[in-house]
């Protein structure tokens, strides 16, 4: 095994221990001394560097991770592609694996399952919305935190949707147990590819077992082309039928009958989570006697000869019916179709023909072109593209205002165009043309100036004038003149990166005095104040604030840092958490309206600022959603096709998240028939109420004598009744009044 245990490299990340061995890379854990973190360091194995398959393979899980920003997905800091050594810098995530949980229980709750699926199909739909296919998800690749919350880590062989779409033909890419069929083939895989993996670790935390076992893998790529699995609920009745159902529709086979999408698996999950009781309208079977098409005539029978069994099935060709005329239609004894007739089905044709080309250009006018937008654009595709070469200075995009933003990635080069906002094929409205890119602009190299003997003012007048950005000036206790440069890191005529830190010493010859470290154990103020007098230091008067979980007042950050040597009577800052948390989320659920098979803009605004949007059907159904912010009073609103449909205030300075104040615009809310609960228990009672949608309730209580009315509903305000046989509905807002039931003395 490569082991860089006790070694720094580019002298920034300090390697400290293994923590993962994998098939092309060894993970170790390390400290990055310049942004002072622990990261994670992917090192590809020393005896894949010459192999251009594995290079290839390492250089796509960078792109992959570099292009993705989700919390249930693990991040990338950085990257390095050398000749001797290339690694990728991650974030370091402190648990374990999802299949060393799986193992540690045996299987898991339906609860805790459907938790972990719906954060993987939300890690996946984001990836996938920007064009990566994972190829490799297994519970392996899947950490598991102390909170609950999952990450999805190995983009190893991830690929990019726009590339080539055809997997390696010599050998199955992926977890055998895992992979799809088509991944078995070699076929062409996209995002159902992952669907169908994400289906086989549902299966796997519901029951304990793999779908498909054998001694050999090449046995398990067989059992995912050919076999069908054990139902879920052969092995652990416990299963609701629902949820059995999800497993069985992810994992069909064929890609037409699987998920289409991670956000289409996604919605079933949700609508599960709602009512654990629910039974799709699907189920999946073997057919063992597929139907056969069986000819009007008889056919003759051939001669007996020795059938040898088809590789593949036989295309059934239905014989050709003749059309039958009439005796009016025929002319003399033979039966010819009469010449105006002939005529007249030649015009007919033709005119079907020019009908149905009329239709196919307005079709692809109106999908491909904004003849029929009026005033609205679509949004072309930059991503792939140059800036400077491709995009700058073009005609063609004249009617967008193009805003940059420039972003460090060493696996591109300059100018490279990495993603976009919105996304390419998106209608926009002229006068809301804008959109954001993100550009590839790295680092230059320049090399370092002589500075010694210069004073340090002039030397850092003198690199910046170079480019450079980060410059530190640290005195040094010499006999040179004061303020003179003597030394400087690194090296005068070394080439480095623009945003390398150069450390400027200069001569000094006083005594110097190491900051202490005043930003740990949670000091106050005071606390802070009292250690860095007692060190010959003076705290300056300005205290900063950040948001921060830790308690208000609580010393988090200073500067200087902790260990730098400054002159007595410098001044140390110091900045306090203000109590309030960086951000929180909260979990929201609305009733939509009901308007049939009808679809809606679905948009949400947090603090006035759009914050996610995408079409639903309206069909009256719960549905929850996510929403992450700060502050203590925060708004959140809904609006469907562009009309504010609810809305309600968040204290996102608590985690979870409290909301408050929900309110539903009358003029959209949904009505729905109110549920008879009299006769039920008063926690049955709410419980229907709220899988109904109504969530506006208040309990009264009586005084009863018999045990049989105690903690029962009595009445209800407004009642189910119907008013001379028509159902009445009622907005889901509003107020129900439960009178219940209370025995005297209880």
């Amino acid at each position: 095994m490569d082991n860089y245990t006790g070694k720094r490299l580019d002298g920034r990340y300090e390697i400290q221990e293994v923590i993962g061995v994998g098939g092309m890379a060894v993970v170790y854990k390390a400290y990055d001394n310049i942004d002072d973190r622990t990261v994670a360091v992917k090192i590809l194995k020393e005896e894949f560097l010459a192999n251009e398959e594995f290079r290839r393979r390492f250089k796509n899980e960078s792109k992959a991770i570099a292009v993705l920003s989700h919390p249930n997905i693990v991040k990338v800091f950085n990257v390095s592609y050398g000749d001797r050594l290339q690694y990728i810098v991650m974030e370091y995530v402190e648990g374990i694996t999802l299949k060393e949980y799986i193992e540690q229980q045996g299987k898991l709750g339906i609860k805790e399952t459907v938790h972990f699926t719906m954060q993987i199909l939300r890690a996946l739909q984001h990836a996938h919305d920007k064009g990566i296919v994972h190829r490799d998800i297994k519970p392996q690749n899947i950490m598991l935190l102390s909170n609950g919350n999952i990450k999805v880590t190995d983009f190893g062989i991830a690929r990019f949707s726009y590339s080539d779409t055809k997997t390696m033909t010599d050998s199955a890419i992926g977890s055998v147990h895992y992979i799809s069929p088509e991944q078995a083939r070699g076929d062409t895989t996209d995002d159902r590819a992952d669907i169908y993996s994400v289906g086989v670790v549902l299966y796997e935390m519901l029951t304990g077992q793999l779908p498909f076992q054998s001694d050999n893998s090449v046995s398990v790529a067989l059992m995912q082309l050919q076999s069908d699995p054990k139902r879920p609920r052969e092995l652990n009745s416990s299963i609701p039928v629902g949820l059995e159902q999800i497993v069985m529709h992810a994992m069909q086979k064929n890609t037409k009958n699987r998920y289409q999408s991670a956000a289409e698996m996604l919605l079933d999950i949700e609508e599960f989570k709602r009512n654990p009781t629910i039974r799709f309208q699907r189920d999946y079977f073997v057919d063992n006697d597929p139907t056969k098409y069986v000819p009007a005539r008889k056919p003759v029978a051939p001669p007996s000869v020795t059938q040898v069994p088809p590789t593949k099935p036989p295309v059934v060709t239905p014989p050709v019916q003749q059309p039958v005329y009439s005796d009016e239609e025929t002319d003399g004894n033979n039966g010819d179709r009469k010449p105006n007739d002939k005529v007249k089905q030649i015009i007919i044709g033709v005119a079907i023909g020019l009908a149905v080309l009329a239709i196919a250009i307005v079709g692809f006018c109106y999908m491909f072109t904004d003849l029929f937008d009026g005033d609205n654009l679509s949004v072309p595709k930059f991503i792939g593209l140059n800036y400077e070469e491709d995009v700058r200075d073009n005609d063609k995009y004249d009617e967008f205002k193009i805003e940059i933003q420039e972003i460090s990635n060493s696996a591109y080069n300059d100018g490279y165009i990495l993603n976009q906002q919105p996304s390419p094929g998106t209608k926009v409205e002229k006068d809301e043309n804008q959109i954001v890119i993100s550009v590839v602009s790295n680092p230059k190299k320049i090399v370092i100036p002589e500075v010694i003997g210069q004073s340090y003012e002039l030397a850092q007048k003198t690199l910046e004038s170079k480019g450079f950005k980060n410059i530190k000036l640290t005195p040094m206790i010499s006999t040179e003149k004061y303020g003179d440069v003597i030394q400087i890191e690194p090296k005068e005529g070394e080439e480095v990166d623009s945003d390398t830190i150069i450390i400027v010493y200069f001569a000094s010859d006083e005594a110097f005095v190491e900051v202490p470290d005043v930003s740990k154990d949670g000091w106050n103020v005071e606390m802070a104040q009292d250690f860095i007098e007692s060190v010959q230091l003076v705290m300056d008067p300005e205290i900063l604030e950040e948001n921060s979980n830790e308690p208000a007042g609580t010393v988090i950050a200073q500067s200087p840092e902790a260990g730098e040597k400054v002159m007595p009577g410098s001044k140390v800052q110091i900045t306090v958490s203000n109590g309030i948390p960086a951000s929180s989320e909260a979990e929201l659920e609305i009733i939509l309206p009901a308007s049939g098979s009808t679809r809606g803009n679905f948009e949400v605004f947090v603090n006035n600022e759009s914050y996610d949007s995408k079409v639903l059907l309206m069909d009256g159904t719960s549905y929850a959603f996510t929403v992450e912010g700060s502050g203590s009073a925060a708004s959140v609103k809904v609006f469907i096709d562009n009309r504010e449909y609810y809305s309600c205030t968040v204290d996102f300075t608590q985690t979870p998240a409290v909301v408050s104040n929900e309110n539903y615009s009358s003029s959209l809310s949904t009505r729905k028939a109110i549920p008879n609960v009299v006769n039920l228990s008063s926690e049955s009672a709410i419980a229907q109420l709220e899988a109904h949608g109504f969530k506006n309730y208040k309990i009264e209580n009586r005084i009863v004598f018999s045990d049989a009315e105690n903690g029962v509903v009595l009445e209800q305000n407004p009642s189910s009744n119907a008013i001379i046989g028509i159902t009445q509905t009622y907005p889901v807002t509003t107020e129900i009044t439960l009178v219940v039931g209370v025995k005297e003395g209880v």
